[in-house]
């Protein structure tokens, strides 16, 4: 069922699972080099040394193949951003648990980056932008890393929520470009590390973010989810996270 090996003259078989591996890897390859629209199911068959009918078994179309593709980038994006917000103390309002929080979200971006290099861009950079549906395929990582932001500034900083909405895109596209940024730098050897980089860009946000976070008395505990707040000490106060 596969196409035949060049100059063996007889399919190469694989296990469903790996052939599928193969050629969303040969995919993301041509679709990060070529654009969407400059690459055709003709060229991955080739590439991948498969027929069209076995190509078009795993995927129905090329924007099938290409969203399958995004989606699994998108999905590295959001599992190392989800593991930056763990450190979210639920219920209690710490404004420097949000900033570390800020912090490994910038850093997230900029490992995903570092790890996927110039793959990054089917995510923030797409050429499959005209159709509204395709659109937001494309950018669910993003809206879904802008909820995580939102709700770091609300629960765990203390910011209002309408503040936070408009707040949480602009940090996204500041760990968004700040990656796509160092990926690209002419000098990588002089480029600061990913360590340092996530703390320059972190302060720089969250200099801005800290004057929306309301002020905290020195003497009063930790400010809940819901508004209350407790004596650092006593029966009032809250129990651990």
């Amino acid at each position: 069922m596969d196409h035949p090996s060049p100059g063996h003259g007889r399919p190469v078989r694989m296990p469903r699972a790996v052939r599928r591996a193969q050629v969303l890897a040969i995919a993301q390859e041509l679709f990060t080099s070529e654009g969407f629209h400059h690459v055709s199911m003709d060229d991955i068959a080739d590439r991948a040394e498969v027929s069209k009918p076995v190509l078009y078994r795993h995927f129905p179309s090329k924007l099938d193949l290409y969203l399958t593709v995004v989606d699994a980038r998108g999905d590295e994006l959001l599992s190392a951003v989800d593991a930056a917000v763990a450190m979210h103390p639920p219920g209690e309002v710490r404004p420097h648990d949000a900033r570390a929080i800020v912090t490994g979200v910038v850093r997230a971006y900029l490992d995903f980056v570092d790890g996927a290099g110039e793959s990054s861009a089917l995510l923030f950079e797409s050429d499959v932008r005209h159709d509204l549906e395709v659109r937001a395929r494309v950018e669910r990582a993003t809206e879904a890393v802008t909820r995580r932001l939102e709700a770091v500034l609300t629960d765990v900083a203390g910011v209002p929520r309408g503040t936070a909405e408009v707040l949480a895109p602009s940090l996204a596209a500041m760990a968004q470009s700040a990656a796509t940024r160092r990926l690209r730098a002419d000098d990588r050897a002089g480029a600061t590390t990913a360590r340092e980089t996530a703390a320059l860009v972190a302060r720089l946000a969250w200099g801005g973010v800290a004057d929306f976070v309301p002020p905290q008395p020195p003497d009063a505990g930790p400010l809940s989810a819901e508004g209350e707040r407790g004596a650092p000490d006593g029966p009032g106060a809250p129990g651990p996270a």
